[in-house]
């Protein structure tokens, strides 16, 4: 990625790292401590002759931890407020972290059920556009054959029902089933 790297303490809240490649700088990334402290790390890529800048803040805050965050670091001691503002913080962090698992599990599954509709909805209207020489009972399966490109058929006799010779159609499509809202499921 880089041939050299290059890191430079502002002071004991800012420092920056700088990768280099081919004498041009490639990657430039700041890490802050920022007043209410947060980290904050901004990361500024330069490609061809553009400048990406991407910034991330951290929000857990490093100033009020119990101890000290370096070894060089000096004794911090908390007081109260700040030991109720980090507990409420973690606290919040983790339910609404929860929470958001919680909700995109349920639209994925809710993708899922909207594919399988959409699916039944098409078989379904190939059905309906089908020769239907009968009236079929919901709960009982059926066949759908092709009989000529794009002309379907739905059949009481399944595939390996029509003896030696096999079905007079030009192709088997699916075993179907009439459900009680009158779409159709594949089997």
């Amino acid at each position: 990625m880089a041939d050299a790297l290059k890191i430079e303490f502002t002071n004991q809240l800012l420092f920056t790292t700088t990768f280099v490649r081919e004498n041009k700088i490639i990657l430039k990334v700041l890490h802050e401590i920022t007043p209410k402290g947060y980290l904050k790390i901004t990361q500024t890529h330069f490609v061809s002759s553009k400048e990406l800048t991407n910034t991330e803040i951290y929000h857990k805050q490093f100033s009020v931890l119990p101890y000290s965050a370096s070894v060089s670091g000096a004794v911090i001691k908390p007081n109260e407020q700040g030991v109720i503002r980090h507990q409420a913080l973690s606290a919040m962090e983790e339910q609404t972290n929860m929470q958001l698992t919680q909700i995109r599990q349920q639209i994925e599954l809710l993708a899922i059920q909207a594919k399988e509709i959409q699916k039944r909805k098409e078989l379904s209207m190939i059905i309906y556009d089908a020769k239907l020489n009968f009236a079929p009972i919901i709960g009982q399966r059926y066949f759908l054959y092709e009989e000529t490109e794009g002309k379907h058929l739905v059949s009481m006799i399944g595939p390996k029902e029509w003896g030696s010779k096999g079905h007079p159609y030009k192709d088997f499509v699916a075993e179907v089933k009439l459900l009680a809202d009158h779409t159709w499921v594949e089997m």
